[in-house]
């Protein structure tokens, strides 16, 4: 097993053990770091440092999430609120907002998003994801935990805790490990080293009654149950104990199953710094609206609203949507929706950008018949459709960007973070 922090990466020997994970599979557990409560404590800074309850004040309140500050005095998510008090009478009780985790959690899944199609949410701040098929392109499994990490971090203000293994199983384990804040990786030919020692209530579904059962068999660790003759375990505990047999072995076949359904393809950048002049996001917006058009081609998608969304240096951030007369992939027309929002309130309360990003929702099929507007021309449509056309042969072939509009060029000091969402 492995521990390893931000910034650091595994080498040598320790990258070739990553490549024999059984299974040829590299699978993420990703988790938020007591995420109700952080958001709190990142968007008030009096709460920082201190033990902070999520939820209901009220006798049949429940809470939410506790800080880790909370945790230390036996607080936890789904305890009684008066409970908690009773551990610990100094926490800040806090209502929160389901919005603003809401949003969060989606800044999030669209870090995961960006680097692999298969996710599978578990809640709103933890999932697993299926990196196998992004190893070439993105780099080793290790690698993208690290960089998604520091993503979290950058555009959230949060922190996650990722697990790295073979299976789903260990990969939940490995998230646990060395939390909050955490990267732990399990690799193949040390599962059973990590394993032996825990607990057998380490293993999900091992609860009160099973444990009995396992202890009058003399189990105690997964290790005993590993050693133990799976008939015993299926007398004890039936088709379940079949099950945890498995799991006490690392053997863990289960898919990640995606279940969101992308309702949107955007593209945003964070900058190192600041962007201070309105032409340079202008800039970076044209080349996002390029990124958006070619995936919705590439998907045979359209999209009928355009969202920009700009956040600033202390991470507020706000929205603008614009709704299309028509369903459209063309670039031009994105871009043209998305300035327009830009310049709108620009006019009015220009402030240095963090972040931008163009998105479009309200999907539909390419394949739908196409209504021109009333004044539009339809030689210039079809021009700007061949245009599109030329230029996504061109990238297709030769790379991102091999060519871009003159407008979307900008200089390297203003180049930064990206990411897309599906």
């Amino acid at each position: 097993m492995m521990r390893i922090r931000v910034g650091s990466f595994p080498r040598g020997r320790d990258r070739g053990r990553l490549k024999r994970m059984t299974g040829q599979r590299s699978i993420l557990h990703a988790d938020m770091d007591a995420f109700f409560a952080s958001v709190e404590q990142r968007d008030d800074p009096s709460l920082r440092g201190k033990p902070v309850l999520v939820g209901g004040s009220g006798k049949r309140g429940v809470v939410a999430a506790a800080s880790y500050e909370a945790r230390a005095f036996g607080c936890r998510s789904a305890m009684p609120m008066v409970t908690a008090l009773r551990l610990c009478p100094d926490a800040v009780v806090v209502r929160g907002s389901y919005d603003e985790y809401k949003s969060v959690s989606q800044q999030v899944f669209t870090i995961f998003e960006s680097v692999t199609p298969l996710i599978q949410p578990l809640s709103i701040d933890e999932a697993f994801l299926d990196v196998t098929g992004s190893l070439r392109a993105v780099g080793d499994a290790v690698s993208i935990a690290t960089s998604i990490r520091g993503r979290v971090k950058a555009e959230t203000g949060l922190t996650v805790s990722v697990g790295v293994a073979p299976n789903k199983f260990l990969a939940k384990l490995a998230s646990d490990m060395d939390k909050p804040d955490g990267l732990t990786v399990i690799e193949a030919d040390r599962i059973q080293q990590v394993l032996d020692p825990l607990p057998v209530t380490r293993i999900f579904g091992v609860g009160g009654s099973a444990e009995q059962k396992l202890a009058r068999l003399g189990v105690r660790t997964i290790g005993d149950l590993r050693r133990m003759p799976v008939e015993a375990v299926e007398s004890a505990l039936g088709t379940f104990g079949t099950r945890i047999h498995e799991l006490a072995r690392g053997i863990d076949e289960r898919p990640v199953v995606p279940d969101r359904v992308a309702k949107s393809v955007g593209h945003e950048q964070t900058f190192g710094e600041d962007l201070t002049e309105p032409d340079d996001v202008r800039a970076v917006m044209l080349d996002q609206a390029e990124q958006v058009g070619r995936r919705l081609r590439a998907k045979a998608r359209k999209a009928r609203t355009v969202t920009v969304k700009i956040r600033f240096g202390d991470f507020q951030t706000i929205t603008r949507a614009h709704t299309l007369d028509r369903a459209s992939d063309d670039t031009q027309t994105i871009y043209s929706a998305a300035r327009g929002l830009f310049d709108a309130w620009a006019a009015q309360t220009f402030r240095p950008v963090r972040l931008i990003g163009v998105s479009t929702s309200q999907l539909t099929d390419a394949d739908e018949p196409e209504q021109l507007g009333l004044f539009e021309n339809e030689t210039a449509h079809e021009k700007r459709r061949g245009v599109d056309a030329a230029f996504d042969a061109i990238n297709e072939k030769f790379g991102k960007r091999a060519i871009t509009r003159a407008g979307a060029l900008r200089p390297k000091r203003e180049q930064g973070r990206e990411e897309e969402n599906r």
